[in-house]
């Protein structure tokens, strides 16, 4: 099964597909502007007018999109992915839905002959360029199986957590950790700032303590500069958290932590602060503080 296909050719999408080309896959890709795929057609991926099309020249085809509308755009109607799946095709979706969204199409995929896995990651782009991603699989266990290897390419930490939609759920279980811990880091930080203490110092203690994550080692650095593009914007990561919400409501699980954290995404977003990085939620908290908008750390710190 080396001929891969992969729609969806964002941040993390394209920088997956780099690491299928450079390990000797034939990949057809497709994106919704093909001008943002030119890096990757430069570097020998084939281009596929539509998803249809990628489906259709692959053997293992992916997507990696941003939300359930976006995955309902790219498999359904005449030019999705659903249309040119047939016997002996394999679907895997990387994208973070709603478990019952994901399970629904799963069972669209069957009745075509074709196998499906949820597969999402976690990690960031640092952690895909470094090769240090993980992936948690869920559907067919013989199914996973034989695509296992080609996985182990995208990132070497690949776990099987069982039937369709139950790698999403983990998935969602595992983003909620994100948004709460970065409230609490940036609640540190600016507690021991207002206080005197010079927030580059704060930070650099902070990510050689026990309270460092691998998530706040690379994402903490952010309350000192912002990447220009954002790796997981306030957005993408709220649509995670009201997941989160709403599966705690069906399952009874309370889930206290995970709505602080949204309400402050939902202040960022009133701020008109949701194209950043989810970690502007120190910004947020900066600002409810009394800092200025524009406040950056004293010269020399």
């Amino acid at each position: 099964m080396t001929n891969l296909g992969f729609v969806g050719l964002g941040v993390m999408g394209s920088r997956i597909v780099k690491r299928l080309l450079d390990a000797g896959y034939t990949v057809t890709g497709y994106n919704r502007t093909k001008a943002k795929a030119q890096w990757l057609l430069d570097l020998g991926m084939r281009w596929g007018e539509t998803p249809r099309t990628v489906a259709e020249v692959a053997d293992v085809v992916f997507t990696m999109v941003t939300d359930t509308r976006a995955l309902r755009d790219v498999t359904e109607g005449p030019n999705g992915i659903l249309a040119g799946l047939g016997p002996g095709k394999v679907y895997i979706d990387m994208s973070t839905v709603s478990p019952a969204a994901s399970r629904e199409l799963a069972m669209r995929v069957a009745e075509k002959g074709a196998r499906m896995l949820d597969a999402p990651v976690s990690g960031s782009v640092v952690t895909l360029e470094q090769g240090k991603l993980s992936i948690m699989v869920g559907g067919d266990y013989e199914t996973f199986q034989q695509v296992k290897p080609i996985l182990e390419t995208i990132g070497p930490k690949v776990n099987y957590v069982g039937g369709n939609g139950q790698a999403v759920l983990m998935k969602i279980a595992t983003n909620l950790n994100l948004g709460a811990q970065m409230l609490a880091f940036s609640e540190a930080v600016l507690l021991a700032e207002k206080g005197g203490i010079p927030r580059k110092t704060a930070v650099e203690v902070l990510l050689n303590s026990v309270a460092a994550s691998p998530m706040l080692c690379y994402r903490g650095p952010f309350v000192l500069e912002m990447p220009e593009e954002a790796w997981f914007d306030v957005n993408m990561m709220q649509k995670d958290l009201l997941i989160a919400l709403e599966m705690g409501r069906q399952l009874n699980v309370p889930l206290p932590t995970t709505a602080i954290a949204n309400e402050f995404l939902t202040a960022a977003r009133g701020m008109g602060l949701d194209k950043n990085d989810f970690a502007i939620i120190f910004e947020v908290l900066a600002r409810m503080s009394g800092f200025s908008p524009d406040h950056k750390p004293p010269a020399g710190e």
